[in-house]
């Protein structure tokens, strides 16, 4: 593997954080995304944490990540969607 282009042995558990606006459907909103580019998601590792003043809501999952083109469809579609604040 060329370490250059990426320091993660393929597959691997992928933590990814989503921040959007504390709506009722934004976590599904995230699962829905993600789910598209890995359908193998577990629902039972979705947490999500709403900010202290309960205006945002911080989506967090953990996939089984196949390799870095996975990783990289997963981040365009998150940040192409405009209720994502960002997405790590």
């Amino acid at each position: 593997m060329d370490t250059s282009e990426t320091l993660f042995d393929f597959p691997c558990r992928f933590p990814i954080k989503v921040m959007g606006r504390a709506e009722d459907d934004f976590a599904a909103l995230v699962v829905e995304i993600i789910s598209r580019h890995a359908p193998d998601l577990d629902p039972a590792v979705v947490t999500t944490r709403p900010s202290h003043g309960g205006k945002w809501l911080a989506v967090t999952l953990i996939i089984e990540a196949r390799d870095k083109s996975q990783l990289d469809a997963i981040y365009r579609d998150l940040s192409a969607h405009e209720r994502v604040v960002w997405a790590l």
